[in-house]
């Protein structure tokens, strides 16, 4: 099993931040390759629901494990290439958000994988698609 934490402030309502987190039809503007999300199963914020995200032809089937509105939202994702769970917490900070995103990874291949886009900060890394979020909740939020 693979861990990788990631923080990043965001100057916007920790509401606001967690609704455009949860916001299925916008993940594609900042989580690299996302073409769609399809065969949602019921409110994203609520634990049990399901839904595919897309990778050109490869899907990723996600569940939601935990939601906890505004602070926690937690799913098990999952593919051939990469498994886990995704973590994320928003805590109210100096007038915005404190936005803590944790992966874990299981199996070999999804932590080398893991690793890989772990790495950087360029868009298609995690720590990019967060900062990538940030700037669009950030911009949202100005508006």
């Amino acid at each position: 099993m693979s861990r990788y934490e990631f923080r990043v402030f965001v100057a916007a309502p920790v509401e606001r931040v967690f609704d455009l987190w949860t916001d299925l039809d916008r993940m594609r503007e900042w989580v690299g390759g996302v073409t769609k999300v399809t065969d949602v199963s019921g409110p994203v914020d609520q634990a049990g629901t399901t839904y595919s995200v897309c990778f050109g032809r490869m899907a990723s089937r996600t569940t939601v494990l935990e939601a906890e509105r505004p602070r926690r939202f937690k799913t098990r994702f999952g593919n051939r290439i990469l498994r886990g769970t995704n973590e994320a917490s928003f805590e109210p900070k100096d007038g915005g958000t404190e936005l803590i995103q944790t992966f874990e990874t299981e199996g070999l291949v999804p932590a080398i994988m893991a690793r890989i886009f772990a790495t950087g900060s360029y868009q298609g890394t995690f720590r990019g698609e967060l900062n990538a979020f940030a700037r669009l909740a950030e911009r949202e939020a100005a508006e």
